[in-house]
C-alpha cells in the first residue's frame, strides 16, 4: 500500500497549539459513563504494557479511543514533543513540510510537531482503527490549523509503504506489531523519511525494540541526532539497563479516577531515537539519569560522542557550569549551550 503525501499549502495556518489541543480534550468525556471510560482505560493499560498481535488493534470502538485520547494522548504528546525539541536542536534552522505519522491514532504527534515547528505542513496521519481516525478529526476540528491534516485508514505492517516526507513519526506503534512487521515499518520509514523519530514506553522492552530500530535506521543510512551523542552502537550492555527518559504530564479528573493518585502530574517514562539522512549536529553528552544534587556537588551520568557511559561530579569551583549543573534535567544535552552574554 503507498501512502501519498500532500503538497504543503504555505498559505494555511500553522497546526493546532498545545493549548488547544487541552481545550479539545477538556470536554471528550462528556456523555461517557465514569464506570465505561475507567474500564476502557483498565483494558488499555493492561494492552499497552503487555503484547498484542497485529491482528487485534487496541483500539476498538469509541469508548476505546475516547478513553484513550484523554488518559494517554497527554502523556504522548509530551514524550513526543521532548523528542522532536531534541530532533529540532540538533538540526537548527531545519523544519519538516511533510510529515507522516505512522500509527498516529488521535494525532498526538501531529500536535506535538505543531507545538516544536509553529509552520504549516502537509501531513498523513495512518492507523488502521477508524475509531481513532474518526476522533482524530474531531478533536482536530478545534483548529482550523488541522483543517488540511489527511487521516487515512491503513494496515500497520509489512504492506507499508510510504511517499517520500521530511518527517516521519512512529509513536507507541512498535509494542503492538510483531518482530517481522517493526522491521517492515522501519524500513518504510527510512525509506520515506528525511528524518524519522520513533518513540516508545520507557520500558526495558520498549527500549529493546528501540534499539531494534536504532540499528534499522543506522544500517540504512541514517545519523543519529538524539539521544545519542554519536551513531555508534547502544554502549549499554543489554539486560543491565536500559535508556529512558521522562516528561511531567498533568493529570486528568480521569488519570485521577482511574489511578486514584492525589498529585496533579504524572512522569511519563519514555525511550526515542531521532535520526536524520542529513548530518545532524548532536549533543557533545547526553544526561541520561536524573541528576543527583549534593552538598557543593552534582553528579551527572552521561552519554558521551565517543560512545560510553560515564559519571561526571560538578562542583563549586567550575563556577557558571557548577549552577548550570544544578539546573540540569534527565535528558538534557551537556553542557548546556553557550550563553551569548556570557
Amino acid at each position: 500500500m503507498n501512502v501519498p503525501v500532500p503538497t504543503p499549502d504555505s498559505a494555511s495556518p500553522p497546526v493546532p497549539s498545545a493549548e488547544t489541543l487541552r481545550d479539545a480534550l477538556a470536554g471528550l468525556l462528556d456523555g461517557l459513563p465514569p464506570r465505561q471510560a475507567a474500564g476502557a482505560v483498565e483494558r488499555l493499560i493492561a494492552s499497552y504494557r503487555g503484547r498484542t498481535p497485529t491482528d487485534a488493534p487496541i483500539l476498538r470502538d469509541r469508548a476505546d479511543v475516547v478513553a484513550y485520547a484523554a488518559y494517554r494522548m497527554p502523556a504522548t504528546f509530551a514524550a513526543v514533543s521532548s523528542a522532536l525539541t531534541e530532533l529540532a536542536a540538533a538540526v537548527p534552522g531545519w523544519a519538516p513540510d511533510r510529515h507522516v505519522d505512522v500509527g498516529g491514532g488521535t494525532g498526538a504527534a501531529v500536535w506535538a510537531a505543531g507545538a516544536v515547528w509553529p509552520r504549516a505542513r502537509a501531513v498523513t496521519v495512518l492507523d488502521w482503527a477508524e475509531p481513532a481516525l474518526a476522533l482524530g478529526r474531531e478533536i482536530a476540528a478545534a483548529d482550523p490549523g488541522s483543517r488540511d491534516v489527511r487521516w487515512q485508514r491503513a494496515r500497520i505492517g509489512a504492506a507499508l509503504t510510504l511517499d517520500d516526507a521530511d518527517l516521519v513519526t512512529v509513536s507507541y506503534v512498535l509494542n503492538e506489531l510483531t518482530a517481522p512487521d517493526r522491521a517492515a515499518v522501519v524500513d518504510a520509514a527510512a525509506s520515506a523519511g528525511q528524518a524519522v523519530v520513533i518513540v516508545e514506553p520507557g520500558t526495558p522492552d520498549g527500549y529493546a525494540r528501540l534499539v531494534e530500530a536504532r540499528d534499522r535506521l543506522v544500517t540504512a543510512g541514517f545519523h543519529i541526532a538524539a539521544p545519542c551523542p554519536h551513531s555508534a552502537a547502544c554502549p549499554i550492555v543489554p539486560g543491565t539497563d536500559w535508556c529512558h527518559f521522562s516528561a511531567r504530564v498533568s493529570r486528568s479528573s480521569l488519570h485521577r479516577q482511574v489511578k486514584g493518585g492525589s498529585l496533579a502530574y504524572e512522569d511519563e517514562k519514555f525511550s526515542y531515537v531521532a535520526a536524520t539522512r542529513f548530518p545532524p549536529a548532536p549533543a557533545t553528552a547526553r544526561v541520561v539519569r536524573r541528576p543527583q544534587l549534593r552538598k557543593g556537588q552534582v553528579l551527572l551520568d552521561l552519554c558521551e560522542t565517543e560512545p560510553g557511559l560515564r559519571r561526571t561530579t560538578v562542583t563549586k569551583r567550575h563556577g557558571p557550569l557548577y549552577r548550570a549543573a544544578r539546573d540540569a534535567d534527565w535528558g538534557d544535552a551537556w553542557p548546556p549551550a553557550a550563553d551569548p552574554g556570557d
